[in-house]
């Protein structure tokens, strides 16, 4: 697959860590595409979160999947949002999700090739529990990785 998004990601594969090194781990495009069956109606997802399954989509150092694979972490955010009585209109995928808590980070999937990241708070208000981050996948995931070549902690 041809990387143009998120080639910063691609040529920063590791975080080097103080007792081990953290590496992407992908996953093949044939899981991809059934990812899209399932979640976009065997439309493709943007290019850009193509891209991070393809680098990342089985283990990020800078996306938290808690113990899920990409298929249990959607139906887990789905099942979530049902107990909280949450609807996401619109065709979306979660690229992290906080296992522990009520948090999840996702994008659109029909905002295009590179699309904002938005941040889901299941417990706040109706009208409050949505926000975007204001960052596109590429710049976000490009944000995270500056955040941990100076030594802090991505998340």
């Amino acid at each position: 697959m041809e990387i143009k998004y998120l080639s910063y990601l691609k040529d920063n594969p590791v975080e080097k860590g103080v007792t081990r090194d953290w590496k992407n781990q992908p996953i093949p495009l044939t899981e991809i595409e059934q990812l899209e069956a399932l979640y976009n109606n065997n439309t493709p997802f943007p290019k850009a979160l193509r891209e991070l399954l393809f680098l990342t989509g089985n283990s990020c150092y800078l996306l938290d999947f808690a113990i899920f694979n990409q298929q249990q972490m959607q139906e887990h955010v789905r099942k979530y949002l049902n107990y909280g009585n949450k609807t996401i209109t619109r065709p979306f995928y979660a690229i992290d999700v906080y296992h522990a808590s009520d948090q999840m980070l996702f994008v659109y999937l029909d905002q295009g090739d590179d699309p904002i990241v938005w941040n889901a708070l299941y417990e706040y208000p109706i009208d409050k529990w949505l926000e975007p981050t204001g960052l596109k996948i590429s710049e976000f995931i490009t944000s995270r990785i500056n955040s941990v070549k100076k030594g802090m902690n991505p998340f």
